[in-house]
């Protein structure tokens, strides 16, 4: 970590910052989707500091099973934030059933496992959008600029919200953020990040780790040409998740 970050200082301008949206918007409540991971954990107790717990809405999503689970419960209490469990499971496998069911004449879609890892986060999208817009709230996004550097995120997924929290910190950052919040569990602050969904860590299947992205991103390069280049690759391939789609011209002479 750069020795001139402020991890007090970038806390406090994003509750600030968060207040400061609430009035320019008109809202004062918000519903974060909670995995048990660093991310959602630190993002849920920063609205919590902003907007008062009782307006912050915790939405715990397994896919059937989901050993961590317990560990999404502690944040929820350790925050004294409303919270609610709704487990996707069913909607997933219905959407197996579709698929497998067709009609005659449809052409065939093949299981394919990189498709089916990005349907849970596109399918607790659907579902924390139906909650907040009920609840007459905003999505808080919880995605780190790492991630979105290197692409670890899903398109339609997670990085679909109203305001992202920790889009301008790395994930090294992120921790630091959440280790001055004495109202944290610090061994949830430091967890190993994984998907919960592929049974590997983020660094196992991004093949990079974490501190060297946050160098890259920081200081220009992790310290490795190979690790660079290959932070560079994910970084182009992945830049269509970081913009509006591409509108075509249909008056280009």
């Amino acid at each position: 970590m750069s020795s001139t970050f402020d991890a007090v200082k970038a806390r406090d301008n994003l509750v600030n910052g968060l207040r400061s949206l609430a009035r320019e918007q008109g809202f004062s409540r918000v519903v974060v989707g909670i995995s048990g991971g660093k991310d959602s954990t630190v993002t849920a107790a920063i609205c919590a500091r902003a907007l008062g717990r009782e307006n912050v809405f915790g939405v715990m999503m397994p896919d059937g099973v989901q050993k961590d689970l317990a560990d999404s419960r502690r944040v929820c209490e350790a925050l004294g934030i409303p919270h609610r469990t709704l487990n996707i499971g069913a909607m997933h496998t219905a959407l197996h059933d579709a698929l497998a069911a067709g009609e005659a004449g449809d052409f065939p879609v093949e299981y394919s496992k990189p498709s089916d890892i990005n349907v849970g986060p596109r399918l607790r999208m659907t579902s924390v959008r139906y909650i907040a817009q009920a609840l007459g709230a905003r999505l808080a996004g919880t995605g780190n600029l790492s991630e979105i550097t290197v692409g670890y995120c899903t398109k339609d997924g997670d990085t679909s919200c109203d305001f992202s929290m920790l889009g301008a910190l790395t994930s090294v950052e992120v921790v630091q953020v959440g280790l001055t919040m004495e109202e944290l569990p610090r061994e949830l602050v430091e967890k190993t990040p994984t998907d919960g969904l592929s049974g590997f860590s983020d660094e196992e299947r991004l093949g990079v780790k974490y501190a060297e992205i946050h160098r890259y991103i920081r200081e220009g390069s992790s310290g490795d040409p190979d690790v660079d280049a290959r932070i560079s690759r994910m970084e182009r391939a992945n830049m269509h998740k970081r913009s509006m789609p591409r509108v075509l011209d249909p008056f280009a002479e």
